[in-house]
């Protein structure tokens, strides 16, 4: 069976740090692209980060980018996205997802087409 498990969310306030984990189990985890995605009340899901787990390639959404770290740990088939500088606006709910690594490496980017997904953290960054 596959899972994605996410952890890590909370009350911050904002300026401070947070560090989710996804927890994968059911498949290669080698094989495979681990994405982070939010989203808020009354908006559309985005993406934020993925990684390759096949080579370690990331990509960030612009709003992120300096702010927010994504890091895998093969061993552990466990995905980290550290979260920094947190404002407001990263206010949401936190999913992982997975999907094989050659759509992100082929496209040059994490897209929305994922085939599993966990069922979120969430994420409330106080002003």
């Amino acid at each position: 069976e596959v899972q994605l498990v996410e952890s890590g969310g909370g009350l911050v306030q904002a300026g401070g740090s947070l560090r989710l984990s996804c927890a994968a189990s059911g498949f290669n985890f080698d094989d495979y692209a681990i994405g982070w995605f939010r989203q808020a009340p009354g908006k559309e899901r985005e993406g934020v980060s993925c990684i390759s787990s096949s080579d370690g390639t990331t990509y960030y959404t612009d709003s992120v980018k300096g702010r927010f770290t994504i890091s895998s740990d093969n061993a552990k088939n466990t995905v980290y996205l550290q979260m920094n500088s947190l404002k407001p606006e990263d206010t949401a709910v936190y999913y992982c997802a997975a999907v094989h690594s050659i759509m992100i490496l082929r496209t040059k980017r994490c897209g929305e087409f994922y085939d599993y997904w966990g069922q979120g953290t969430q994420v409330t960054v106080s002003s």
